[in-house]
């Protein structure tokens, strides 16, 4: 990174703090300087090392992106009818990852041009954004950070969930929005849901935008249209506490 990352100092949490004490939720415009951000952006259009995840009527898995592409029609179409059924019924996704955390966890950095993502995971974790949240959200436990870069491309999705697994010690979850433009009705919205379930908030991919949100919180992103202009990119992950 030739400029360092650091959360705009306009975002004070004093001010930011009792809009998320009412709403459990905020989206945060412009957290980077845009040249910091603008270089994170660019990583994204370097040899990612991405896998293909989904999760139907079973567990969640991680397969080879080009064995995914390279389903024959017929496979392909068997997989989307399973696809179909099992989101008719509960929770399912499907959208391309990098699991940064479990790379540097064992020791595998890649450099180079994907340096600034890399980054973005030591950001996430250093006392600078911990700190940050702590004061945003009044909670003291924030003890790290998982990350993942994902991308949903036309047919991608999350369903409705809330992010609250036993054992986890997911605190906040918290969304890094890298898509340069993106239209509402492309899809790839993410958006929480009221009691009734009904859409309460939706949240649009904004360019160097960060979204952060207490958990559990019923939340979803949209299916990806296939007349997207192009993929919605972020960095993802939880807020976890070791306690």
């Amino acid at each position: 990174m030739t400029v360092p990352l650091a959360i705009d100092p306009a975002l004070d949490p004093a001010r930011i703090a009792p809009v998320f004490a009412r709403m459990g939720r905020l989206h945060l415009p412009g957290v980077f300087d845009p040249a910091a951000a603008a270089e994170v952006g660019a990583a994204f259009g370097a040899d990612v090392p991405w896998v293909k995840s989904w999760r139907t009527n079973g567990p969640s898995l991680d397969g080879s992106l080009q064995d995914f592409e390279g389903l024959t029609p017929e496979l392909r179409a068997d997989f989307d009818a399973d696809m179909a059924r099992a989101a008719q019924a509960g929770f399912c996704f499907r959208f391309d990852a990098w699991r940064l955390s479990d790379d540097i966890d064992a020791g595998r950095r890649r450099g180079g041009a994907l340096a600034p993502l890399e980054a973005v995971h030591d950001f996430l974790n250093s006392e600078r954004f911990l700190g940050f949240v702590r004061a945003v959200t009044g909670e003291p436990r924030c003890d790290y950070c998982d990350v993942m870069v994902s991308r949903y491309r036309p047919g991608d999705f999350l369903s409705v969930h809330d992010d609250d697994i036993v054992g986890k010690k997911r605190l906040f979850a918290y969304v890094l929005n890298f898509t340069p433009v993106w239209r509402a009705d492309w899809g790839g919205v993410l958006n929480f849901l009221d009691e009734d379930g009904h859409v309460a908030e939706g949240d649009t991919p904004a360019f160097n935008a960060l979204n952060l949100f207490r958990v559990p919180q019923a939340h979803a992103v949209t299916y990806v249209t296939p007349f997207a202009a192009g993929p919605r990119l972020s960095i993802t992950g939880w807020v976890r506490t070791r306690q």
